[in-house]
């Protein structure tokens, strides 16, 4: 399935949220907890702050969020000590949709963007099930109103002014399943969701999580140009799982302290076609031949390895849920005027002769604002050969794609 990263959030006397700032060339994970030392009225069953701390370990904020989050709430912090009646609000100003909201990706997602103090509406959308996941949620004294809506006949009021779109539904990988077993079902099932999303949202940024996310993506585009609506720079596949595991996998093997690593995954999002950059990590480190083959294809077959440890149990939800927050969270912050966020993404892009690549992208109001070239210059002889090798397949994705969102009629 696809990928999703979260934060660290702690409930009780102190409210802390994470939120992802990645810099160029180094993304850091770090939190920022708002303490509470004064009686501030309560935000939503939460405490509110009178100063900020920021701490090395904990979700998705970096050193300049940190900075940033410094200037413009502690000063609030300090007259609201002044003035007891005045709340410390975050600006919870963005409704998110996700789609696919009762399945193993949907639950452990919703909940992760329902910590967000960015999000004033969570609307949770399936075809059946959802209704006691929006229940059990909205009892989380958090900002945002949770609402739920179920079959096609609610799809539509969903999607009413929406910001982001999530769309993690579909059927999960089972053992023996490849991404492209996967595809006759969850092609048809994105077509129909973009359609809708077209219909009722078509300036939210879509994050599209279905797999395979190499064929998914380039459906997704196709719909939204029959509808006359597409925006290359709002279509994202989220490929953030995989940075994820490069970034956990590299640190546990050379034993680096995990919020410092950064590696950026470029290419596609299923096998060969995930090629992490290890000469690009940062910290600068240095790897064996066997080291980088060795964890080479430990991140690309990662998801495998989660759908063999649950024996036919499910697939990589909990991590994916993660991985998709980290990049709602980022979108978020784009989306609030934070000049300085970078994800990895499977977007349309001019940087090979594919039409879609997975690499670096600075994010803004309007969503890519800047696909980053340098990733790709300077790779070592193995990563050169690399990227060569996966084109053929991620094209034959890509193109496969295409194919069926043109000879499927779109819906009036």
């Amino acid at each position: 399935m696809a990928a999703a990263s979260a934060a660290t959030f702690s409930v009780g006397s102190a409210f802390s949220f994470g939120t992802k700032a990645s810099q160029l060339p180094q993304s850091k994970l770090s939190s920022v907890r708002f303490n509470s030392q004064s009686s501030l009225a309560t935000f939503s069953g939460l405490k509110a702050a009178t100063f900020v701390t920021c701490e090395s370990e904990s979700s998705f904020l970096g050193k300049e969020s940190n900075a940033a989050l410094r200037c413009s709430v502690a000063p609030k912090a300090q007259k609201s000590s002044q003035r007891s009646q005045h709340r410390l609000n975050p600006q919870a100003s963005y409704k998110v949709a996700v789609l696919g909201a009762a399945g193993g990706i949907g639950q452990p997602l919703a909940l992760l963007i329902k910590m967000s103090p960015l999000v004033s509406a969570l609307h949770l959308y399936d075809i059946a099930n959802v209704k006691g996941v929006a229940a059990d949620l909205s009892h989380c004294n958090t900002p945002s109103q949770v609402l739920d809506f179920t079959g096609a006949a609610e799809l539509p009021n969903s999607l009413k002014g929406v910001d982001i779109v999530v769309i993690p539904a579909g059927v999960p990988r089972k053992p023996g399943m490849t991404r492209d077993d996967l595809f006759n079902i969850n092609a048809s099932i994105v077509k129909t969701l973009v359609e809708a999303v077209a219909d009722n949202c078509p300036d939210a940024f879509i994050h599209i999580i279905s797999n395979p996310v190499n064929s998914t993506v380039p459906i997704a585009a196709e719909v939204l140009k029959k509808k006359g609506v597409y925006d290359p720079k709002k279509l994202f596949g989220v490929t953030t799982l995989d940075v994820v595991r490069a970034n956990a996998f590299v640190a546990e093997k050379k034993n680096l302290k995990l919020i410092d690593v950064d590696v950026p995954v470029v290419g596609g999002h299923a096998g060969i076609t995930i090629l992490p950059l290890l000469s690009k990590t940062k910290p600068s480190v240095s790897f064996t031949d066997e080291e980088v083959q060795e964890l080479t294809v430990r991140i690309q077959n990662a998801g495998t390895e989660v759908v063999e440890a649950k024996a036919g149990a499910g697939s990589a939800t909990l991590s994916m849920a993660y991985a998709a927050a980290r990049f709602v969270e980022s979108s978020l912050r784009a989306l609030d005027g934070d000049a300085d966020v970078y994800e990895c993404s499977f977007v349309q892009s001019d940087l090979t002769d594919l039409p879609f690549f997975a690499s670096r992208v600075k994010l803004g109001r309007k969503g890519v604002e800047t696909i980053i070239s340098s990733d790709l210059q300077g790779l070592t002889e193995y990563e050169q050969k690399a990227l060569e090798a996966l084109k053929p397949e991620l094209k034959a994705s890509i193109e496969k794609g295409i194919a069926f969102a043109q000879r499927e009629p779109v819906a009036a």
